[in-house]
């Protein structure tokens, strides 16, 4: 396999996500761009350590309770802990994760991803782009079993669509091509909060990809003719309702998300 060149000089999100996780894989403009979200919107970091609860929590459950043995997590981002695979074949392991993302150095770093932490899954890396969705669908084919039903992620990562109808779209392609018994993941940053707001405005004023933030509602949108499951459309800290052991309380979050099955 080759590997792109990676481009060390520009922001990049999977890399920018990675230093709000507390990882060591970026460089000194991810750090920059991170710093100028945070420096507005603290609560980033916050975001990005609770988005990776919720996939754990949701996968955990998906392949514990709810039998899923397929997942395609799309726009997966540098390896961390509690990966998809990880989550998911310690509860079931004959899981099958397919990752997607369209970062180079995420490519170099698939090695790492494509140890399985069993001997009868299979973990596997696709590099590519969720704006074509129709080739994702066809790359997982060759390791997913599409006749079965599949978890299909998208996790904080449709903000880099600008037009709400094409992350539909997107969505709907990838849920066509899937069965009945299919679960659809989806999490993002919502425009619920002005610092929220005016924090994503600092991204492409420092180097980085703009993401736009929506409402709750217009995530609520994407399952359209899927079957929600308890507690719907809620911030990620509260599926399931979780207390945190701190505080006693719900950790409040701009960051909005929910499951759907297919009928």
């Amino acid at each position: 396999m080759t590997f792109p060149e990676i481009d060390k000089s520009t922001p990049h999100a999977a890399r920018i996500w990675n230093y709000w996780m507390g990882g060591k894989d970026n460089y000194a403009p991810d750090r920059a761009a991170g710093d100028a979200v945070a420096g507005i919107y603290p609560e980033i970091v916050i975001m990005a350590r609770e988005s990776r609860r919720f996939l754990s929590r949701v996968v955990r459950h998906l392949a514990a309770e709810a039998g899923m043995r397929q997942f395609l997590d799309i726009g997966t981002g540098l390896p961390t802990m509690e990966n998809t695979h990880e989550v998911a074949q310690r509860a079931a392991p004959e899981s099958k994760i397919v990752y997607v993302d369209n970062d180079p150095l995420v490519l170099a770093h698939a090695r790492a991803l494509l140890v399985n932490t069993t001997p009868e899954g299979v973990t596997t890396y696709v590099h590519g782009d969720y704006h074509e969705p129709a080739q994702i669908v066809a790359d997982a084919a060759n390791v997913l079993n599409l006749t079965r039903p599949v978890v299909v992620m998208f996790m904080g990562v449709l903000g880099y669509a600008e037009d709400l109808d094409e992350v539909r779209s997107i969505v709907r392609t990838v849920m066509d091509a899937v069965p009945s018994g299919s679960h659809l993941v989806l999490w993002d940053g919502t425009n619920t909060n002005p610092a929220s707001v005016a924090s994503a405005e600092k991204l492409p004023e420092n180097g980085g990809a703009p993401y736009y933030l929506r409402g709750p509602g217009e995530l609520a949108s994407c399952f359209e003719g899927l079957e929600l499951l308890d507690p719907g459309m809620v911030p990620i800290t509260q599926w399931p309702t979780e207390v945190d052991a701190g505080s006693g309380k719900v950790i409040p979050i701009d960051a909005y998300g929910a499951v759907g099955r297919k009928p």
